[in-house]
C-alpha cells in the first residue's frame, strides 16, 4: 500500500528538494509536506 502511496507522493505533490528549500526557513504547511513525505517513503522502502 505504502509502495502505491510513495508514486501517487512523487506525482502530485511538490518537490522542495528540487527547489532547493531550506527546512530551517520553510513554512508550517511545507513541513508537513515533508514531513509525510518522509514518513510514506520509509514505510514503503520496508
Amino acid at each position: 500500500m505504502f509502495k502505491v502511496l510513495a508514486k501517487v507522493n512523487k506525482w502530485c505533490l511538490p518537490s522542495f528538494t528540487k527547489q532547493q528549500l531550506d527546512p530551517a526557513k520553510a513554512k508550517k504547511w511545507q513541513l508537513a509536506i515533508l514531513a509525510w513525505r518522509y514518513y510514506v517513503t520509509t514505510r514503503a522502502l520496508d
